[in-house]
């Protein structure tokens, strides 16, 4: 079965609401609806994330429907300016997602410390039970807003790691990144430190000017391998990042079953294409090939696949699998549509 999945190329950015209304995918919004835009509003520094001047187009569709609009995230479990309510909506603010540039209000997601949360049940490989961010299970509906880059241990970031990934308590976060526990090579170590400053486990420390780590109190988050100058720490990809998808895709199966009934959606933005995440705010963070589109459809499957399409072809070849050699960053396509999250083939529509 063929998904429709529309695409507006970045040329035609200007015409962004335009498009967002003739795609007709926003018609069954509920009036009277508290709807949940999730977003990463980027870590301190970076420039990469999803700009606000996108936001308000959609808001305004939102509004047209009578609905209750916010923007959301949940915490990190990394130290950074998004580890709690407090420094985030900080962050969220002096990045420009505020109420007179997007039209809505921010909520974090998941309380002030983030154990603000809701069991789900799933029953699935890894999980019986998932731990979601409250006011996102809470939520009327949902869309998914996501940028589309490559991830330091899934290879490839869409909607898929937006829902899942982004949509975890602190608990749920930790889950997922478990078993993604790095190797050292602590002969290349000269113990700057780096890497404790972003440990938020408090699992790093440097002895006698070499890095030392507590792997019982080490989340696998990953923040060590992206912040080490000199290579220090790697990870087994094909075991750990298999796992991850995995267990990212179980997470963003749960968030979705607690919407069966509501209004779901999705659009991904194509554009400030990196090799790192949000969650970076290194100067090396920075766009290394051309803005490509908007795509958006109600299936997340299919949105990703056709993200994933677009940025290779315009590339002139496998872009994710050149910057994360290592990785196969399809797992988590092809585990999303074996639990029947969507489907990988879809019908691709142009706006003209």
């Amino acid at each position: 079965m063929f998904s429709k999945v529309y695409f507006l190329p970045w040329i035609k950015i200007s015409k962004l609401y335009n498009f967002l209304k003739t795609t007709g995918i926003f018609g069954q919004i509920k009036a009277r609806s508290f709807l949940a835009i999730k977003i990463h509003f980027g870590e301190d520094g970076n420039m990469g994330h999803i700009s606000p001047a996108y936001i308000s187009p959609l808001v305004k569709i939102i509004k047209e429907k009578a609905a209750y609009p916010f923007l959301t995230d949940a915490s990190t479990i990394y130290v950074g300016e998004r580890s709690d309510a407090y420094h985030h909506l900080l962050i969220a603010n002096k990045h420009g997602f505020t109420i007179e540039k997007c039209g809505c209000p921010v909520i974090i997601a998941d309380g002030l410390r983030g154990s603000s949360e809701e069991k789900v049940e799933v029953n699935l490989k890894y999980f019986k039970t998932i731990s979601v961010a409250k006011e996102i299970h809470d939520a009327d509906s949902c869309i998914f807003l996501s940028h589309v880059k490559g991830h330091g241990i899934v290879g490839f970031g869409g909607a898929l790691k937006n829902i899942g990934m982004g949509c975890g308590s602190k608990a749920g976060k930790y889950a997922m990144h478990h078993s993604s526990k790095p190797n050292m090579d602590t002969e290349r170590c000269i113990g700057c430190g780096n890497c404790v400053n972003y440990c938020y486990q408090k699992a790093l420390s440097i002895i006698n000017a070499k890095i030392v780590m507590n792997k019982e109190k080490c989340a696998g988050c990953g923040q060590c391998v992206v912040n080490c100058p000199l290579k220090v720490f790697g990870l087994k990809w094909n075991e750990d990042s298999l796992t991850v998808q995995e267990k990212m895709v179980e997470y963003a199966a749960g968030i979705l079953k607690t919407k069966k009934s509501s209004y779901i959606s999705y659009i991904n933005f194509l554009n400030n294409i990196s090799k790192y995440c949000d969650c970076v705010s290194l100067s090396c963070n920075k766009a290394i090939m051309k803005d490509v589109g908007v795509v958006t459809g109600t299936d997340p499957v299919a949105v990703d696949q056709a993200s994933y399409d677009l940025i290779n072809k315009v590339f002139g070849g496998n872009f994710f699998k050149a910057i994360y050699p290592e990785i196969n960053s399809t797992v988590q396509l092809e585990y999303a549509e074996k639990l029947g999250l969507g489907s990988r083939k879809y019908e691709l529509i142009y706006y003209q």
